[in-house]
């Protein structure tokens, strides 16, 4: 007696195509859902970064330049310890605005006809303005800053309106919202702000 093996039924074959497919798809819908949370986490924690820790700005106005000019974007890192020369974001009313830190708690300032700056009797060293002006002034020097307030500047100083101004004054540094470091756009300018 012999005995016939039978090839296999075209049935079963397309059984396991079918079943092949329906696991890829499976595979490829798990991929996907997995990579969408992925994309979600990610925005969501950047998010936070940005709000809590680097708020990302963008500059309008001039009185920052050379330094920043308008239209850039920059990032600046919340913290307490600010000094001498530092670039801060802080609020006054309901605007943002960003000057560079001159003097800090109780030292004296004077600003003398010509734009030249001195804190505590000596020159302030600053390279980073182009052009010295007087400016918008209404204040008496040569002036204290008061405890726990900063006296800020603009680099722009014939048409920057800042702490030389009784309306903007010294900054408290609660309302300070952090150090500017770093400028993002336009890449061209990409790097740390100094």
């Amino acid at each position: 007696m012999r005995i016939k093996v039978k090839k296999p039924i075209p049935e079963i074959n397309e059984l396991k195509a079918e079943l092949s497919r329906v696991k890829y798809k499976t595979k490829y819908v798990n991929v996907l859902k997995s990579t969408i949370y992925t994309l979600v986490v990610v925005a969501a924690f950047a998010v936070l970064v940005a709000t809590l820790w680097m708020p990302v700005l963008q500059i309008y106005g001039s009185s920052m330049t050379p330094t920043i000019d308008e239209g850039q974007i920059v990032i600046s890192v919340k913290g307490k310890n600010f000094e001498q020369g530092d670039l801060v974001a802080f609020y006054i009313g309901n605007k943002l605005l960003v000057k560079r830190i001159i003097a800090c708690p109780s030292d004296y300032v004077l600003v003398d006809e010509n734009g030249t700056v001195f804190v505590n009797g000596t020159e302030l060293y600053e390279p980073y303005v182009s052009e010295k002006s007087f400016g918008e002034c209404d204040i008496e020097y040569p002036y204290q800053v008061p405890d726990s307030k900063y006296f800020l500047m603009g680099d722009h100083r014939e048409t920057s309106v800042d702490s030389r101004v009784s309306v903007v004054g010294c900054i408290p540094e609660e309302q300070i919202v952090g150090k500017i470091v770093f400028r993002v756009w336009p890449v061209s300018d990409f790097g740390i702000i100094e």
